[in-house]
């Protein structure tokens, strides 16, 4: 395919990913900012204008057209604007809120109405309305696992899922780990969190996002080299349990610095084989999300 005309916002350069993805590709991590919903309270900076319509642009340039709408931590509990995302996404999409620990039933078959299918914990940034904690995590696991195809994510530091193996090991849910657990590629496989999420990946209730590659690499787009061998060893260990996310509009990163376009060649550098992409694209998703 022809190289864009313009720019996606939030994205950079006008490639597209050097292979022409699979029907029914998905992106499994990625957030809407919407202008029409106010951030919390809480949220202090300005957070950037990244409504459906801009993300579909994304969509068509990369080949994407399932996807998850994963509640950003800019509207702290406040769903709404994930909820309207997935409206005009329809079918094609799927959600992952954020709650309080307190969260009642009546609440959580209204987001499983519209299509959500998972709740996420931060570790990273603690949530402002209450601490993080384990009991947290584990309240949330037991209150979704009575919903059908739910499963909690988190977001956390590698010395935070080494101190919390045992609560994450023994969920009730299917776990899912954010951004390659945000392990150091310097460390890479060696790293004492690897071998914590390959435990957790060999225990069969646990999944990982290659997702966020740019977040703790050091040689950065477009090759993300330092990355390689923890994506590569990720892939061969747990390849039926893995999701790509694009992590798009990259809040964490300076504007215009993230190609999207690289960050699916770099799913393929990891994965290897067209069909072990495919499978991590479109099986694999669909299993986890119920597409």
């Amino acid at each position: 395919m022809p190289p864009l005309s313009t720019p996606v916002p939030h994205s950079v350069g006008l490639n597209r990913p050097a292979r022409t993805l699979p029907p029914l590709a998905c992106d499994s991590h990625m957030h809407i900012f919407d202008t029409r919903f106010a951030p919390s309270p809480h949220w202090k900076r300005t957070p950037p204008d990244a409504p459906v319509a801009a993300y579909r642009l994304l969509q068509q340039r990369l080949g994407t057209q399932r996807t998850v709408v994963v509640t950003p931590s800019t509207y702290g509990t406040d769903n709404a604007c994930t909820l309207d995302a997935l409206d005009q996404f329809g079918d094609s999409a799927r959600g992952v809120a954020v709650v309080t620990h307190g969260v009642g039933d009546a609440e959580l078959d209204r987001l499983h109405a519209r299509r959500v299918r998972g709740l996420r914990v931060n570790f990273v940034t603690p949530q402002s309305w209450g601490e993080t904690t384990p009991e947290m995590l584990t309240t949330l696991a037991r209150k979704v696992a009575r919903l059908e195809g739910w499963h909690i994510q988190v977001f956390m530091h590698p010395e935070q899922i080494v101190a919390l193996e045992g609560v994450l090991a023994a969920l009730p849910v299917p776990l899912v780990v954010d951004h390659l657990g945000r392990i150091d590629p310097a460390e890479g496989t060696a790293a004492e969190g690897y071998g914590v999420l390959r435990r957790l990946l060999d225990g069969g209730n646990t999944w990982v996002k290659l997702s966020g590659a740019y977040m703790r690499s050091t040689v950065h787009g477009p090759s993300y080299a330092d990355t390689l061998p923890l994506g590569r060893a990720l892939a061969q260990a747990a390849p039926e349990r893995l999701v790509w996310g694009s992590d798009w509009p990259h809040t964490t990163e300076a504007p215009g610095t993230v190609n999207d376009a690289d960050l699916v060649d770099l799913l393929h550098a990891w994965a290897g084989p067209d069909a072990a992409m495919d499978r991590i694209l479109v099986d694999n998703p669909a299993r986890l999300y119920g597409f």
